[in-house]
């Protein structure tokens, strides 16, 4: 019997992206148990050796795809943000409107990339994730300076009811609880109540 080789090219032009880009389209549609390097290989068109380039194992493509995920978050909020101007009552429901919208327009991925995080010597994942978690603790910062929210309280401690309070209600929507319609509407009281509840004591 003759041999049987692959004959698909070992090069690809820009082929971890590719690889992250056809493995998050997996993840969405199909979930992370899905995932292979051998089956990536097959849709780009490259040799089955030839995502082990850039991804030595599976796990190294997960975590690679939870790097790109904070990233991509963080971008996010930051251009909402900067779009939403100085006045800190709009950049928080910019903040929280990107957010919830990111977390539930790309579902699995955010999963994935809490999931990674908190996995054992995940060290680049973690600094991915301080960028755009950082980026809330600085809009926290910044009402407490222009007195819009309660000077003196524990910033960490604003940020994680800040940070429950969205997961919350993308988890609702994710879960199918809630209606996805109804997001922007939860977002809005979210703010108003996140504004009302931290603002100072007069």
């Amino acid at each position: 019997m003759p041999e049987v080789t692959d004959e698909r090219p070992y090069h690809h032009g820009n082929l971890r992206a590719a690889l992250l880009d056809a493995a998050e389209r997996v993840l969405r549609d199909h979930g992370a148990d899905q995932l292979a390097l051998r089956d990536l290989a097959r849709e780009i068109g490259v040799s089955h050796a030839a995502p082990r380039r850039h991804f030595p194992n599976r796990q190294a493509l997960l975590d690679a795809l939870a790097v790109a995920g904070f990233a991509r978050l963080d971008t996010t909020l930051r251009t909402a943000m900067a779009g939403a101007g100085d006045d800190f009552p709009a950049r928080v429901r910019a903040t929280m409107t990107a957010y919830t919208r990111f977390a539930t327009d790309n579902a699995a991925l955010l999963e994935l990339m809490y999931t990674c995080k908190h996995r054992p010597d995940a060290t680049l994942i973690v600094e991915a994730a301080e960028a755009p978690f950082g980026l809330m603790i600085e809009l926290i910062l910044q009402g407490q300076a222009q007195g819009m929210l309660e000077a003196g309280d524990d910033t960490a401690r604003i940020g994680i009811v800040l940070f429950a309070t969205l997961q919350g209600i993308a988890a609702l929507i994710n879960g199918n609880f809630v209606d996805p319609e109804l997001l922007d509407g939860l977002v809005e009281t979210a703010v108003e109540q996140f504004l009302r509840g931290a603002r100072p004591i007069s």
